[in-house]
């Protein structure tokens, strides 16, 4: 999950834009090709950034949470969307499709180990992929936590962020037949995935809408409309993800597999307004993650981009330089 697009707030200590140094293309296998950029310090401190969504891809915007002269700055488009192609594919697009993705793009870059930078999905798949590699991360970064469960699925396409928000939840559900409502998730998919480019990317505009009407504490309820091609791959890669219950089978869940990051240790950034990814799940991630930090902070929603998230982020990664 994360916000689809909209609107930006001013942040005080977001470093000046900067231009990537390497871009590459890598074919990971299954007909998917990926999109791959650095920037920073070449023999900086590794740290990868995995954006939001399913998705959401990334953006010019996210190289900037870090000192340029300390990081060897990573960003990637995951599978379907961006800059990676084919867009809005699903086949051969599950987490564990990512998570190896990841580890590609890690061999490939010849990087013995890095940091972990994710937000929203993000930070799922950072989670899930530090318990499969766990000596390979150095630190985890994370931010608007989301662990994939049906509760928080059922809390945001359930009707439980609606009763915040009942305008925006009306036009997110009113665009589906009254008896097919009781799976929205359900009811898109056949939209999404219908075979005509006209209704999937009306639907991905409605999709995408719902989640971007309520990503930041600034938001009027009333969405930015995304570019049709960008709307189409984020929500029907976010609908093929939560229908598949994220592709986590028995025994795979985040929380229950926690043990494995007992060393690792990590910063967790959570709004105290997030309308999306409620603050009690990060609360119950920090609890079962010992060497992890929590930081509640107010006056803030999900979004990336809220000033008070944004400089807590800004500030960790200025910390961490020191250690």
């Amino acid at each position: 999950m994360d916000k689809a697009a909209g609107q930006k707030r001013t942040v005080q200590f977001l470093y000046p834009p900067i231009e990537p140094f390497d871009q590459r293309v890598l074919s990971v296998g299954d007909g998917h090709q990926v999109y791959v950029e650095q920037c920073g310090k070449p023999d900086g401190v590794p740290v990868i950034v995995l954006h939001g969504g399913p998705g959401g891809g990334c953006s010019p915007a996210m190289r900037r949470y870090f000192d340029p002269s300390h990081y060897r700055i990573i960003l990637f488009d995951q599978r379907g969307c961006g800059r990676s192609r084919p867009n809005a594919e699903v086949k051969n697009n599950s987490t564990w499709h990512l998570v190896a993705d990841i580890e590609f793009i890690r061999e490939d870059l010849e990087i013995e180990s890095w940091m972990i930078f994710g937000g929203s999905w993000g930070s799922t798949l950072a989670l899930i992929y530090a318990q499969k590699y766990p000596l390979v991360v150095q630190h985890l970064i994370l931010r608007g936590i989301f662990l994939g469960s049906q509760a928080e699925l059922d809390w945001f396409y359930g009707g439980g962020a609606g009763k915040f928000w009942p305008d925006a939840w009306a036009r997110f559900c009113n665009i589906i037949p009254e008896d097919e409502r009781s799976d929205l998730i359900r009811a898109y998919a056949s939209r999404l995935f219908c075979g005509d480019l006209a209704i999937e990317t009306r639907f991905g505009r409605a999709w995408a809408g719902w989640e971007n009407a309520l990503a930041s504490i600034d938001s009027t309820g009333n969405p930015y409309e995304a570019p049709a091609q960008y709307a189409r791959a984020f929500s029907r890669l976010e609908n093929h993800y939560f229908a598949n219950n994220l592709f986590l089978k028995l025994g795979q869940g985040i929380l229950e597999n926690m043990p494995s990051l007992v060393n690792t240790a990590g910063h967790i950034v959570q709004g105290r307004y997030d309308m999306i990814c409620p603050p009690h799940t990060a609360w119950n991630l920090a609890k079962s993650w010992p060497k992890s930090h929590l930081q509640i902070v107010g006056n803030a929603g999900h979004a990336l981009s809220d000033t008070p998230i944004s400089n807590e982020l800004v500030k960790i990664m200025d910390e961490l330089r020191t250690k």
